[in-house]
């Protein structure tokens, strides 16, 4: 797995396009991944510092994980089928019990922004895409 941060967001109204551009951490490798205008929203939100006045659901996803005393440990971008990029959210608890959820990288990145939880891309997918 390789490490990486999230290096930009793209948002482009005229095509109604967003992409979060993942970076290779002490690497060139840049991985694009296209999203919906609500994730991005949630993730440029939180790296600006506007705390709304009532969660939204990211946020509530991380109080729910929170209240049940479990912690994101990473989020790892695992496959590209058809298209598609597939992640997992790594849970850890105070007891070192582990849950690995399936879940969309744009959620995963907005999550992992909210707790500065490392972000993983599986070595398989820079090939896919060289």
């Amino acid at each position: 797995m390789i490490e990486a941060e999230l290096s930009r967001i793209v948002i482009d109204e005229e095509k109604k396009e967003q992409v979060i551009v993942l970076k290779e951490r002490g690497g060139k490798r840049l991985l694009p991944i296209v999203i919906g205008m609500n994730e991005a929203a949630a993730i440029k939100m939180k790296l600006s510092g506007y705390a709304p006045p009532r969660p939204l659901t990211h946020d509530l996803i991380l109080s729910i994980i929170e209240s049940l005393e479990v912690s994101i440990e990473k989020v790892v971008i695992d496959n590209l089928i058809e298209g598609t990029f597939h992640a997992k959210l790594y849970l850890k608890n105070g007891k070192n019990s582990s849950k690995i959820v399936d879940a969309r990288p744009s959620d995963s990145v907005a999550l992992a922004v909210r707790v500065s939880a490392p972000i993983f891309v599986e070595e398989h997918i820079f090939e896919k895409l060289s």
